[in-house]
């Protein structure tokens, strides 16, 4: 796709943002907030869908697996259709297609539609990050990705953290509705942005679609998911409903490895793995991606179940971590500009591994104090991790390499996630199973008339042993994060060259 005059004609020489990059770049935060902070938003509100449809968790759980099934079967046609019909007419329709399904949730009279409904929502939100990414990488160029990547990246880190926030006040204040219908008018002025300050699109003819590629990816990767995400309900991977769709899904991805290795122009350009660069950065996001989203779900529950505070209180209690990621991450994306990805990324992993290392330590007495500066302390981490890593992939490709890696990039983070989601779910629930008083005590937390009839001592016994198992399970996070050291490690220690005159703007050398 060749971009508008305008883009990329210069990379300032002090590598500072102007004007016009930090516009584009507003917008692409406003998509990307409303995107993330809907995941996190109905994660909170799945309790209140139970009672207000009169439906069991499994089934009320179908408005997280929905959307991120039509996650996962849009991202891959993403950069296609991005080189197809142009950045800025996708991710406008990419708004009206998420508006609209939000609009649609919240009208919705029963589980089974507000679950269609929410489908609708996810094919528009898969496509909001990726391309987001590629818009503001064309507009900033090459040298100047560490900064871009670092705006992105704070809807990312943060949104975990503000959604149970938002969440829990506006279920608590007005109505479950207004958690999709808040949406809309977000939504409005971020279509009216795009349509002002994107550049114009001036797609050129485009490569074949790969519709063989398109039939074997997003079924494989969306039946993939559908199994890892079954996990933790089924409780076993033996589970039919793990291994059947699993393992078809995983053989319509070995399938589209085999055919895009043969084709000119697959949907998902494997190709791109022969960078050097690009391959370690997507060990590095896979690995980081497990132990990052895994964990992500680990604190609050301990907070609510072990610690007895409400979703609201929770999320404010998380905070601290996003402060710390905000502090990082606009210096780590200056550095990555300067002197290269490799060495910020590993200290960003040398922070998060001594913040989860405390983790690992937590009690049903830890103070807060030593809680909050230990999350604090992660958040540097993270804000010297997820962004860089993205960047060291980017940074590596030709402009018209970028729609594609971004897509890859984007597919990567949200299998991994999910992989490490399922694994860590997985390992808290087996080890609250094997601790007898842990269920009934973290039972009386909610329960005034349950707690009523335990004994006191053998409540704080079992909180006790709930605090253990999220202990125990946090050093699955921690293990994770500590071979992640080993992919960063080969990241690339220098900043990219300047392009020379004339060329396609190739950001390192392969």
């Amino acid at each position: 796709m060749t971009p508008p005059p305008d883009i990329n004609t210069a990379d300032a020489a002090d590598g500072k943002l102007d004007a016009r990059v930090l516009k584009i770049a507003g917008v692409v935060v406003l998509g990307a907030i409303m995107s993330i902070l809907d995941i996190t938003v109905v994660t909170v509100a799945i309790p209140k869908f139970q009672s207000e449809f009169e439906t069991t968790y499994a089934i009320a759980a179908w408005t997280m697996t929905g959307y991120t099934l039509a996650l996962a079967t849009v991202i891959p046609l993403t950069g296609w259709a991005a080189d197809r019909f142009g950045t800025k007419r996708l991710y406008m329709a990419a708004l009206v297609f998420f508006v609209l399904g939000s609009v649609l949730c919240s009208t919705a009279w029963n589980i089974e539609s507000l679950i269609a409904f929410r489908v609708i929502q996810g094919l528009g939100g898969g496509m909001l990050m990726p391309l987001g990414m590629t818009i503001m990488t064309h507009a900033a160029g090459p040298r100047r990705i560490g900064r871009v990547m670092a705006v992105l990246g704070v809807p990312m880190l943060l949104g975990p953290i503000l959604g149970p926030i938002l969440g829990g006040w506006l279920i608590d204040d007005f109505s479950w509705h207004w958690i999709f219908l808040i949406n809309l008018p977000i939504g409005m002025v971020a279509l009216s942005l795009a349509w002002v300050i994107f550049p114009a699109d001036r797609p050129e003819p485009s490569e074949s679609f790969d519709f063989v590629g398109m039939l074997l990816a997003s079924p494989g990767l969306a039946l993939f998911l559908f199994g890892v995400s079954s996990i933790p309900e089924a409780g076993t991977v033996t589970a039919k409903r793990v291994l059947i769709p699993g393992i078809i899904g995983l053989a319509l991805m070995v399938a589209f490895v085999f055919h895009a290795m043969r084709t000119r122009h697959p949907l998902i350009d494997l190709r791109l793995f022969q960078n050097k660069s690009l391959r370690y950065a997507v060990l590095t996001m896979t690995l980081f991606a497990m132990a990052f989203f895994g964990s992500s779900l680990l604190l609050p529950s301990y907070l609510q179940q072990v610690r007895g505070e409400s979703t609201l209180m929770a999320g404010l209690l998380i905070a601290p971590q996003g402060l710390g990621a905000m502090l990082t991450m606009p210096i780590a994306g200056r550095l990555v500009d300067r002197m290269g990805p490799g060495k910020i990324v590993m200290v960003g992993i040398g922070l998060l591994s001594l913040g989860m290392a405390f983790l690992t330590q937590v009690t049903a007495e830890t103070s807060y104090p030593a809680l909050l500066t230990a999350l604090f302390v992660t958040g540097l981490g993270m804000g010297c991790t997820m962004m860089p890593t993205m960047t060291a992939a980017i940074q590596t490709l030709t402009h018209a390499q970028v729609a594609r890696g971004s897509t890859l990039m984007n597919i990567i983070n949200q299998t991994a996630g999910s992989i490490g989601t399922a694994v860590i779910s997985v390992v808290l629930t087996n080890l609250l199973a094997n601790r007898v008083l842990a269920g009934p005590a973290i039972a009386s937390q909610f329960s005034p008339e349950l707690a009523a009839t335990i004994p006191p001592e053998a409540i704080s016994t079992g909180l006790d042993q709930a605090a253990q198992a999220f202990a125990h399970t946090f050093v699955v996070a921690l293990v994770l994060l500590l071979l992640t050291l080993i992919p960063a490690f080969f990241l690339p220690r220098t900043k990219p060259p300047a392009p020379a005159e004339g060329a396609e703007k190739p950001i390192m050398a392969h």
